[in-house]
């Protein structure tokens, strides 16, 4: 069959077939390592030291099971079949298994790169006519009574018969027709023989009684075992002195492999899904591309609100922090009501701000939650930066807000802020969900449902077909938080996400459903998943891109508001810091929105006048960033408090107050609302409490009266807000999902180290005059043999195989070509480093000469 047809076709003659996978993995080049060690990244932690080591370590169960993870749908029950298919199997041979007698065409056409796939993961090996699934991966798949196969199928006829008496299978071949044999394996591949041969079978089925067919109808998808009595039924009877159904064990019988393969029309599988769900034409909705963008950056800037609104409500130090570690549920729905949001919206938003290291816990005795230092630099970016800040924080943050109220393993509720609130799949859903997205025409939004049945087919084994999964649910929020956050709008993917995804703009295109064997043109193909590693400098690119993208869709902050004269303030848009944050001191909002609402109060303004501000400079703020007139009822208020503000001054005796006007003190003696305060009077115009002065200050303000604080020296004190800052944090590392996928440079110097490393474990030597069984791994010389032979070889310039111990006592074996020797050192050409190293002698266990034939 031509090399079009089987793309995956190993050029390697017959002749020279591997005998095992690290034969297999020396014939690859150095790209198709590299793409190994790439899509098995934990093959590369620590390099290994040769090809053989390589093999070795990709057979391992661990490692076996996280490749299996990462396969898509089409690519696992390939390898399923495999797993059911006689080892060695021909490539025709498997892809009858995958696409059924038929040869279904859709899964003839994406059979190569499932089959390729499976090949440069290593977990397939030998040329198209030898086909082998690694052994621990075919023990994993491989049907048995403890683990049945997801093909359905159950043993072969060998297997099921391997206890079974010869005189019985003789009569179970004479009952289907067959000629007796003189042994039992004779007979088991002459029964074999007919099950798998379809003309024979159909006319053996054709005999069968319809209570029997029925029978095998039932168990032809599995579960292949049965029950039966004792005394079975006729038609039980037909079916089992015929072989068509075998005992395993007392009262149980087993459906043969081949039989159930001729039932099934040749497939390993129910349903085959060569191709994955599309999404594209299951989307919800396609909105203008001008939409999405406005859309998201409205919910970039109401993101960027409510996070700074959540650390201003924290400004002074927010809740403590629990024993156990997290928020309480109390504090939970405080910060919720403050932020005029729901309690689980208010974890996501919590979880942000520690995700981006702008929250943290102070590590004080009395633990509490504030913002960090970084919050401060964070508040003096444009906020367009300050977006992508967070939105970078998220896409790589583990922590999982979506958690928070549940049950642990133990039982314990998971608290926003809180221990166990990690889940090492959640970056890899976020950006499998992204990339999804991503690959949609612009402004499609796709449906929630075609997602999930998407995300369920490239990761079936980490994706059980359950509503309440934990990849399902990473998913929906996934969903939720981009929308919230503005890397989405209405439902599909901004230009400023795109961006900072690292993806090229998107182009309007007509595509058809994307799947895994569709040959598209390169403009058409779907971007490269997000996960994919991206260096600093890509990163810090993308998120240039996306700022600048995002800053001309930011409204442009105000610096006026509109004075009504109802004692409010209209803000029709995002305020200038300086304005907002005297405004937010002068007035108390009200409603936020497209536009946020201040009123004004006495207390409001009392607190700008303790704030330090005079009722001039209060005239001349409002006055100066008010498009409308200063309302006279505004006027008013200002000039009535600040006229009595300041009128009784409190002091510490405990507490003291005194008036110029002894009327006044007169006024609040007799007032029985003081009666808690116990005031006494000490002179006519000074009064004594026992109560501290923060608490007369309440008492009276709450009496009406406008009391200002004063100092010892008679000044009064000037109060603003204490902004309560932890000492420098780092914002939570992410718990990875297994070793990072390495990059360029890392995988060609392994490649190299491997290459070289192999090169020394495999290259022929001479034999030793002191080789002796079991002493081959290093060679063995004497010093003076050691020292003899390098000094020969400077002199005809040959290579050496030589053993060394380094200082750490690791032992390996090298090839070297040396250059000179004096001191006690010989420096060398080291063909396993490729480079020129200088090695003390004493370190060298032996050397040996390299074979004459030797590469």
């Amino acid at each position: 069959m031509s090399t079009e047809e089987h793309p995956t076709t190993d050029p390697a003659p017959a002749g020279n077939a591997p005998r095992s996978l690290a034969e297999a993995l020396r014939a690859r080049d150095d790209a198709s390592l590299s793409a190994l060690l790439r899509s098995r990244p934990d093959l590369i932690t620590p390099v290994p030291t040769d090809l053989t080591q390589l093999a070795t370590r990709a057979g391992t169960r661990a490692s076996v099971v996280r490749a299996l993870e990462r396969l898509d749908r089409f690519a696992l029950q390939t390898a399923e079949a495999l797993a059911v298919a006689p080892e060695p199997a021909a490539y025709d041979e498997l892809l009858a298994l995958m696409a059924g007698d038929d040869r279904d065409p859709a899964v003839t056409g994406a059979f190569p790169r499932a089959l390729g796939t499976l090949r440069e993961q290593a977990l397939v090996w030998g040329p198209d006519d030898r086909l082998r699934l690694v052994r621990t991966a075919r023990e994993l798949l491989a049907p048995s009574p403890q683990h049945p196969s997801p093909t359905g199928l159950g043993p072969t006829v060998a297997e099921a018969t391997a206890g079974m008496s010869p005189g019985r299978i003789q009569e179970i071949v004479t009952a289907a027709g067959l000629p007796s044999t003189h042994d039992s394996v004779s007979a088991v591949a002459s029964l074999t023989g007919l099950f798998t041969d379809r003309a024979r079978m159909s006319a053996l089925l054709d005999e069968a009684p319809a209570e029997s067919v029925d029978v095998l109808s039932r168990l032809v998808w599995g579960p292949p075992y049965g029950q039966v009595t004792a005394d079975p039924a006729r038609h039980l009877r037909w079916l089992i002195g015929r072989g068509l159904l075998l005992p395993t064990a007392p009262g149980t019988v087993v459906l043969p492999r081949e039989v159930a393969l001729h039932l099934r029309a040749g497939r390993a599988h129910r349903v085959t899904e060569p191709m994955g769900p599309s999404i594209e034409h299951a989307h919800a909705a396609t909105h203008r591309p001008q939409v999405v963008d406005t859309t998201a950056a409205g919910q970039a800037y109401t993101a960027l609100a409510t996070v700074e609104e959540l650390l201003k409500d924290w400004h002074e130090g927010g809740p403590a922090v629990l024993r156990a570690g997290g928020l309480s549920v109390r504090d939970l729905k405080r910060t919720a009501v403050a932020l005029d949001v729901s309690e689980p919206v208010a974890a996501f938003w919590v979880e942000l701000a520690y995700a981006a290291g702008l929250l943290a816990s102070d590590g004080a005795a009395e633990e509490r939650y504030a913002a960090t230092p970084r919050y401060d630099e964070w508040l003096e970016l444009p906020a367009a930066e300050r977006w992508v800040r967070l939105a970078s924080a998220w896409l790589a943050a583990t922590r999982t807000p979506g958690l928070v109220g549940g049950r642990d393993a133990k039982d314990r509720t998971l608290s926003a802020l809180g221990p166990g609130l990690d889940r090492s799949a959640a970056a890899e859903v976020r950006h499998r969900v992204l990339a999804l997205l991503a690959a949609l025409p612009e402004g499609a939004s796709p449906t929630e449902a075609s997602v999930l049945a998407r995300l369920q087919w490239e990761r079936p084994l980490r994706s059980p077909q359950s509503t309440d999964d934990l990849r399902t649910r990473l998913a929906r929020w996934t969903l939720s938080e981009a929308e919230s956050l503005g890397v989405t709008g209405r439902g599909a993917l901004s230009a400023q996400g795109r961006a900072l995804l690292g993806l090229p703009p998107a182009t309007p295109h007509d595509a058809e459903p994307v799947g895994p064997g569709d040959k598209l043109p390169v403009h058409k193909r779907p971007h490269p998943a997000p996960e994919s590693a991206h260096s600093p400098a890509e990163q810090a690119a993308a998120a240039t891109r996306a700022a600048r993208l995002l800053a001309p869709l930011l409204p442009e902050p105000l610096d006026h508001v509109l004075l009504q004269a109802d004692l409010t303030a209209v803000a029709p848009g995002p305020l200038d810091r300086p304005l907002a944050d005297t405004l937010g001191v002068l007035a108390d909002v009200e409603s936020k929105g497209g536009a946020t609402v201040y009123r004004f109060t006495p207390g409001s303004v009392r607190r700008a006048l303790d704030a330090g501000r005079s009722a001039s400079d209060l005239h001349a703020f409002l006055a100066a960033h008010s498009r409308t007139p200063v309302p006279q009822p505004l006027t008013y208020l200002i000039d009535d408090v600040a006229r009595r503000h300041g009128h009784l001054r409190i002091g510490s005796a405990s507490a003291y107050v005194r008036c110029d006007d002894d009327s006044m003190l007169n006024e609040i003696l007799a007032d029985k609302r003081s009666q808690g305060l116990r005031l006494r009077r000490l002179a006519p115009t000074v009064l004594a409490a026992q109560a501290e002065p923060a608490a007369l200050l309440e008492g009276l303000r709450a009496m009406g009266f406008a009391p200002a604080a004063e100092s010892a020296e008679g000044d009064v004190l000037i109060t603003r807000a204490h902004a309560h800052r932890t000492p420098p944090r780092t914002a939570p590392a992410p718990v990875t999902d297994g070793p990072p996928v390495p990059d360029a440079t890392l995988l060609g110097a392994a490649v190299r180290a491997i290459r070289a490393g192999d090169l020394a474990s495999t290259t022929p030597r001479k034999p030793n005059a002191d080789d002796r069984p079991g002493s081959a791994d290093l060679p063995r010389t004497s010093p003076a043999e050691t020292l003899a032979t390098v000094q020969a070889a400077v002199l005809t310039g040959e290579a050496l195989w030589i053993g060394y111990v380094n200082a750490e006592g690791s032992a390996t074996q090298r090839v070297i070509a040396p250059i000179r020797v004096e001191g006690g050192f010989v420096t060398a050409y080291d063909h396993t480093a490729d480079e020129v190293r200088t090695y003390p002698l004493h370190r060298v266990t032996g050397v040996a000469e390299l074979a004459e034939d030797a590469g």
